[in-house]
C-alpha cells in the first residue's frame, strides 16, 4: 500500500493517446526511471485503457520539486515529443493532498 506524507502534492496527468506506439512505451519507461531520481518525488501510479485513455498520478513533497521535474531537460524533450507524436490531447492538475488513508480487507491479505 502507498503511504503518503501529509500534506503532499499530486500531479494528475490525463491523456488520450494517438494510435501506434512510435517509441512511446520505451520513453514512458525511461521517464519512470528518471523521475524516481528526482528530489521530492514520492511515487507514481499509471493506468491506460484499450481506447488509449490514460491517467498517471505522481506524488511529490513540494511544489518546488514538481517545478524542477517540469524543467528537467529530458522530461521537457519527451513532453515535446508527446505533443508532436503521441497524444491527441492531455490535461494536467496539481493538487494538494491534505489527508490520505487506505483500507484493505482481511481476505485480500491472506490470498483468499
Amino acid at each position: 500500500m502507498l503511504k503518503l506524507p501529509n500534506p503532499c502534492y499530486a500531479v494528475i496527468f490525463t491523456s488520450q493517446r494517438r494510435p501506434g506506439d512510435e517509441g512511446y512505451a520505451a520513453a514512458a519507461e525511461h521517464m519512470v526511471e528518471l523521475v524516481k531520481q528526482q528530489p521530492g518525488f514520492i511515487d507514481v501510479r499509471s493506468v491506460r485503457g484499450a481506447d488509449g485513455l490514460g491517467i498517471t498520478v505522481s506524488y511529490w513533497a513540494s511544489l518546488e520539486a514538481i517545478a524542477a521535474w517540469h524543467a528537467q531537460a529530458e522530461h521537457a524533450a519527451t513532453r515535446e515529443r508527446g505533443r508532436a507524436q503521441w497524444y491527441a490531447h492531455y490535461e494536467l492538475q496539481v493538487v494538494k493532498v491534505e489527508r490520505a488513508y487506505d483500507w484493505q480487507s482481511e481476505a485480500a491479505g491472506t490470498g483468499s
